[in-house]
């Protein structure tokens, strides 16, 4: 079960959920198709068998430590909406919370960048009288979340 459905209040109701984006696994795509025109590079140089299986299980294991690292953070974070609050957690382990009333609210901004834009990320800024939530980086659907904290 979620964090956020487990503490979830009698009779308040989740609105939405955010997700980290998918663009958080670019870093591992990265590492892997460099490894794959390591390889080709290698192979065309006519390079040892040995050295090219022992470069290929390196910047496999390299993209495949980015891979789980990247898929580990996404599954221990949310950010849900409810009727009454905004809920951010992180962590695993160590776990980190963030909850902000729905009427202390004042604003909620939406960074997007123009990669962000194209691939609908972004940073979302929640501002409360007096404090704020953490800046979420990354989140898939900014506006469509902003959206639905603002139209409460």
């Amino acid at each position: 079960m979620s964090y956020a459905r487990s503490i979830i209040q009698p009779g308040e109701s989740i609105v939405a959920e955010g997700h980290l984006h998918w663009i958080g696994y670019l870093p591992a795509a990265v590492i892997a198709a460099l490894g794959i025109a390591l390889l080709v590079v290698e192979q065309m140089a006519q390079a040892d068998r040995t050295v090219l299986i022992a470069s290929g299980g390196v910047v496999f294991a390299l993209a495949a430590i980015s891979f789980l690292r990247a898929w580990f953070k996404r599954w221990v974070t949310e950010f849900v909406i409810t009727d009454r609050r905004v809920i951010y957690k992180t962590g695993f382990i160590s776990r980190h919370t963030a909850e902000m009333n729905m009427d202390k609210i004042e604003s909620v901004n939406v960074d997007q960048g123009i990669l962000g834009r194209m691939l609908d990320y972004g940073t979302i800024h929640v501002l409360g009288t007096g404090q704020g939530l953490e800046h979420l980086h990354r989140i898939a659907s900014p506006m469509q979340l902003r959206n639905a904290i603002t139209a409460r």
